[in-house]
């Protein structure tokens, strides 16, 4: 009798020393299964994305904003399920032209044609032009940072446990390129009115 009582009070204790080393164990794992699957979900997220803004007029905010949420596998607004801080203002999407070299390069605010026909006009007449939309990417940035991509800071879904630091770890930009497609266009629409070309 006295044997038993004493196996089981070894066992509790050996229990409750082992406990804590097991749960700790197990939330890294749950991180680090978290982590890999945001990266290879925002992959997924951006693909999608530059698929659709390759066929979607650029200044159709509403379809601009369903394109986002399509992307991020929500069907309203939202961050991506077991993703935040990542939602439609993390995703970027960028349109470029191609220079005679073949490097691609942001096209300018400026220089975007005011719809989608003119845009095909521009490339008619000037394939390497840098008002010419030729490709479409998209990618993961830090919404604070308009002027680059900065990475977006990794955040465990759990509070991090003492001398467990996730601060270095940032989700990946996870760059897609794709060639425009008819962006929005639809044969037969009408053509916007030109902008002013730049005095000589």
């Amino acid at each position: 009798m006295k044997t038993e009582r004493r196996a089981a009070g070894a066992v509790l204790v050996e229990l409750v020393l082992a406990l804590p080393l097991f749960l700790v164990v197990m939330y890294g794992l749950l991180e680090c299964a978290r982590l890999v699957y945001l990266w290879n979900t925002l992959q997924a997220v951006t693909r999608a994305a530059v698929r659709a803004a390759a066929v979607t007029d650029y200044n159709d905010a509403a379809a601009m904003e369903q394109l986002r949420q399509r992307a991020l596998l929500r069907a309203g607004a939202g961050a991506l399920a077991m993703g935040a801080p990542v939602d439609g203002s993390y995703l970027r999407i960028e349109y470029l032209w191609q220079d005679a070299a073949g490097a691609l390069q942001p096209v300018a605010q400026g220089a975007r044609a005011p719809c989608p026909a003119l845009n095909l006009l521009y490339c008619l007449r000037n394939p390497n032009g840098s008002d010419c939309i030729r490709f479409v990417r998209a990618r993961i940035c830090s919404p604070a940072d308009a002027a680059s991509c900065q990475p977006v800071p990794f955040q465990p879904l759990l509070p991090p446990l003492p001398r467990m630091d996730w601060q270095g770890l940032a989700l990946p930009p996870s760059d897609s390129t794709a060639r425009a497609g008819a962006l929005g266009y639809q044969p037969g629409s009408a053509l916007c009115a030109a902008p002013a070309p730049p005095p000589p």
